[in-house]
């Protein structure tokens, strides 16, 4: 594992323990909430770029997007539903799972949850969010904000939140601000670039030049580079030819030919 960038002083931490769930205000709603375009797009790149990234880690994983995330058996209608989550180990049920019930022999909470930003609701992800999280174990939360929606009362806005969660009690928001912000949870560094802030990438590196792929990158990038070979290899080939056929027209000339 490498290690972790140094925390600056000034960020802040929530004691699982002392956090008060709000009862009314934390109910789950069924449903799935409508998401704007970029949102949407944003959301399924992070998902398949750690369903890439768990076949390359070797990580039997669930990775999925909007599912209900509930942890006390008391009042079950609490809950979170992250944008997109990483549980491991897999629930029971695999991909029939409709929900994560922590008090449940076999579901655990997500080691990562990502949460992005939403025009119409980011208070709720810069303040309510963390708190939830705090609650119910998460290992580790990315709170994005590409267009910087957030609001000034909580010190925002600002792109790039991760918290994680310390000795099972501390949950500490570890980075805050523009990236590349490095994930403890993935063992990489996330990145949104100001003159794109919806183009997310992960990287093995801090300045972003080895960036991860999806699986259909991944495909697409081996295709070009078939192509690439059977090109050379014609070019080769035909290069091969064209020089056969020089020192035959040269032969048939013979010496006087010259």
């Amino acid at each position: 594992m490498l290690p972790s960038p140094v925390m600056p002083a000034h960020l802040r931490a929530i004691r699982c323990h002392e956090v008060v769930p709000d009862l009314a205000g934390w109910v789950l709603t069924e449903g799935t909430v409508p998401q704007s375009s970029p949102h949407e797009i944003l959301s399924e790149r992070i998902k398949h770029l750690l369903l890439r990234w768990a076949v390359n880690a070797g990580r039997t994983v669930k990775v999925g997007r909007d599912l209900a995330l509930r942890w006390d058996q008391a009042h079950p209608r609490l809950g979170v539903d992250p944008d997109v989550y990483v549980v491991e180990p897999p629930p029971p049920e695999g991909d029939r799972v409709k929900s994560l019930r922590l008090w449940q022999e076999g579901h655990v909470a997500p080691f990562l949850a990502v949460e992005i930003v939403s025009e119409g609701h980011p208070y709720k992800d810069y303040r309510v969010a963390p708190e939830k999280y705090a609650v119910c174990g998460v290992g580790e939360l990315w709170v994005l904000d590409p267009d910087l929606f957030g609001p000034r009362a909580e010190g925002g806005p600002h792109r790039i939140q991760i918290w994680r969660l310390v000795d099972g009690a501390l949950f500490t928001q570890v980075h805050v601000g523009e990236g590349p912000a490095w994930s403890d949870a993935v063992q990489g560094w996330l990145h949104l670039p100001p003159e794109d802030p919806w183009a997310f990438a992960l990287s093995s590196d801090e300045a972003g030049q080895q960036r991860w792929l999806t699986g259909e990158e991944t495909a697409v990038q081996r295709e070009e580079a078939a192509v690439q070979r059977e090109e050379a290899a014609l070019q080769r080939e035909e290069a091969a030819l064209q020089r056969i056929a020089e020192l035959e027209a040269q032969l048939a000339r013979g010496p006087s030919g010259r």
